[in-house]
């Protein structure tokens, strides 16, 4: 096989880009592999100067687009396996029913987000780029904007996108996640991509890749400078987080316990938050009774929440007979303000799809009835709240209603499901971007943890670690100015990729100069 001439001049990357076959697809998937350890919680970020480098020199060595999503696949495929394996904490919940998924869970899922990436990588191949500017931004076009599609396609799955490796805890992290205000997080993927590709390129452009960074951190630290309006606390806020295991959370015998649980630490939270508006966060499913037709449950929760408004986490069931998992906002006489249903449903967790058929039925009865998407919870008392219940948190742009804009957003979740693994970790890097995207304070309260408060920097505020019992009190952070992304959506990150990978595909684009190459 000949190699691509831009190839032959990157040293030991041709050596990687010269295998074929399975060769190939192995070093593929180890550098798929590897680049996961940029992702939360390791952010091993320098990986991915190693890591996109390798796949670029593999694109250009191949002869077409099908060998190049061939090995975009496997890169994906080792990405993802490593990325997605704290789903295998959530069978082994019910091991004695579904033990047969282990082996298979995690390695489908991946191999289908792997077909995004080897798409991207098919794209790339078809500008005919090469390895200079050209190759990387074609990459990193494609790449973006397949990343924007995992959003939509059956369903939407956008977990683990490559802008998420910025949110790294403190004050290192807050100041790289900065520009999610005006790109979102999938902007951030973009230039991160671009970053990433600058050791095939000549020495100019590495060095304008180093002096971008430099920009890129001033102007996260401008941002933080910007502070939100003065005055009072709007609000003090409750978060609880009853840490009940998985196991025990729907044992009928253990709810009253579980329930009065929950009452003591509310007791405790409002008594240590102090006078003045309050509102009390549950987590996700936390109340192990219906609200809806539970008028004693209900008194019990306003009875220990005192004047504060109760955010509630619980079930209930529609006309239709099917459940909904709900966020009930609870009023101090008892009595049910407003109730948000969770829109985006977990597919084969909560519901069974309609497309994609199988044989088993994972999901008894269909599986829980999705609610209409975002909208602003307005109970009197506390600034309106927009509710986003688990899931719903890894979706940019579409978390909160635009028409209606809350001054901040609570994060109901229940991830005792995945065990003391990566997942809630990358749950919660999730849940912080999107506070910096919209400029909104964001609360998370999870059944086991880890719960937190961000400012609408991101910033976090205080936390309740894994497997914890207690509660978080403070004052509400104010919200900021509505931002750029929060104002236009996907639509900014979707442009900015077009026109990079414009640049990919336009006749005249920039090329590497060879002689400057040769001195590289």
């Amino acid at each position: 096989m000949t190699l691509h001439p831009e190839v032959a001049q990157t040293g030991w990357f041709a050596r990687f880009a010269a295998a074929t076959g399975w060769r190939a697809d192995i070093r593929m998937l180890g550098t798929g592999l590897l680049a996961a350890a940029a992702l939360p919680p390791v952010h091993a970020i320098p990986v991915l100067l190693v890591c996109i480098p390798v796949l670029l020199a593999a694109i250009a060595a191949t002869d077409g687009a099908r060998g190049a999503f061939r090995r975009g696949w496997w890169f994906g495929f080792g990405l993802n396996i490593v990325g997605l394996y704290w789903i295998t904490e959530a069978i082994l919940i019910e091991a004695d029913r579904f033990w047969w998924l282990v082996p298979l869970a995690v390695p489908a899922l991946a191999a289908v987000m792997a077909v995004f990436i080897g798409a991207a990588t098919a794209v790339a191949r078809l500008t005919r780029a090469g390895m200079g500017l050209a190759g990387v931004a074609a990459l990193a076009g494609a790449w973006t904007l397949s990343d924007l599609a995992r959003q939509f396609v059956l369903t939407g799955f956008p977990w683990n996108p490559l802008g998420s490796v910025w949110a790294i805890p403190g004050w290192p992290g807050d100041i790289m996640i900065q520009p999610a205000a005006a790109i979102g997080v999938p902007g951030l993927t973009l230039a991160t991509l671009l970053l990433a590709g600058a050791p095939v390129l000549h020495q100019r452009l590495r060095a304008a890749a180093l002096a971008s960074v430099a920009v890129w951190g001033g102007y996260g630290l401008l941002r933080l400078a910007e502070a939100p309006a003065n005055g009072p606390p709007m609000a003090n806020v409750v978060v609880v987080q009853g840490n009940v295991a998985q196991g025990q959370k729907w044992n009928r015998a253990l709810a009253e316990r579980i329930f009065s649980h929950y009452l003591t630490l509310t007791e405790d939270g409002v008594r240590q938050a102090g006078p003045g508006p309050t509102a009390v966060v549950w987590p996700e499913t936390a109340v192990p009774f219906l609200l809806e037709t539970d008028p004693a449950a209900r008194e019990a929760i306003a009875t220990a929440a005192g004047s504060a408004v109760a955010l509630i986490g619980g079930v209930r069931f529609g006309a239709d007979g099917r459940p909904r998992n709900s966020l009930f906002a609870l009023l101090p006489d008892s009595s049910i303000s407003q109730i948000f249903d969770k829109a985006h449903l977990v597919p084969f967790g909560e519901y069974q799809p309609d497309w994609l058929p199988i044989g088993v039925q994972l999901v008894p009865g269909g599986g829980f009835r999705a609610g209409p998407g975002p909208m602003t919870l307005t109970p009197p008392g506390i600034p309106k709240v927009g509710p986003l219940i688990c899931y719903e948190a890894i979706f940019p742009g579409a978390i909160a209603d635009r028409a209606d804009r809350p001054a901040w957003l609570v994060n109901v979740t229940n991830d005792a499901w995945f065990g003391n693994s990566s997942g809630p970790r990358q749950h919660l890097a999730a849940a912080r971007m999107r506070a910096v995207e919209e400029g909104l304070p964001l609360i998370r309260a999870a059944n086991t943890g880890i719960s937190a408060i961000f400012d609408a920097h991101g910033h976090e505020i205080s936390r309740l670690g894994m497997g914890q019992t207690g509660v978080l009190t403070a004052p509400l952070p104010r919200a900021l100015p509505i931002t750029y992304f929060g104002r236009f959506g996907l639509t900014v990150p979707g442009l900015l990729a077009m026109a990079v990978l414009a640049l990919g595909i336009l006749p005249g684009r920039v090329r590497q100069p060879a002689s400057e190459a040769k001195n590289a």
